[in-house]
């Protein structure tokens, strides 16, 4: 069974063959603006414009929370957009980071990376802006994703490790 790696270096680039879908959280407002989702965009527009359309017409399809939608941006590899955030900001409500949405979102992308053999490159997700901890999130990739025989690489860009 593989274990999660971790790296230093940028997940929006990460290095390696064969296939391979990048993973992140959204959130469910269609806000795309901060974030992880940034350094996506400076390398590939796809992601980003997929992401509005899937928000735009979501009376019309499956977005919210635990949806994964998967955007092809060259032959070997897909971004994995999984809203797992309730909302933007922290607040009365507490973090925007939902785990169960999560979970269920991991699910599907691991059916999607086994389908392809595909690994998983992501960045330590729940936690910036989803207001989360990485101690939660990790769990859920060991079960959903390495459990399963997906290979999974973690990439920080700082020495932020925990949390």
């Amino acid at each position: 069974m593989p274990e999660i790696t971790f790296v230093r270096g940028d997940a929006t680039a990460p290095s390696g063959q064969g296939p391979k879908s990048i993973a992140h959280v959204c959130n469910d407002l269609g806000g795309w603006g901060k974030g992880f989702v940034l350094a996506r965009s400076r390398r590939r527009p796809e992601p980003e414009r997929a992401y509005r359309a899937w928000h735009r017409d979501r009376a019309h399809n499956d977005f919210g929370l635990g949806a994964v939608q998967l955007v092809q941006v060259d032959p070997r590899t897909w971004v994995a957009d999984m809203v797992g955030r309730r909302g933007i900001r922290t607040g009365g409500k507490g973090v925007p980071v939902r785990y169960e949405a999560i979970d269920t979102a991991l699910t599907c992308l691991a059916a999607h990376a086994l389908d392809l053999g595909a690994r998983v490159p992501m960045p330590r997700m729940g936690r910036g802006l989803a207001g989360g901890e990485w101690s939660r999130v990790e769990p859920l990739v060991t079960e959903r994703l390495t459990g399963r025989g997906t290979a999974v690489t973690v990439h920080d860009l700082d020495d932020r490790a925990g949390n």
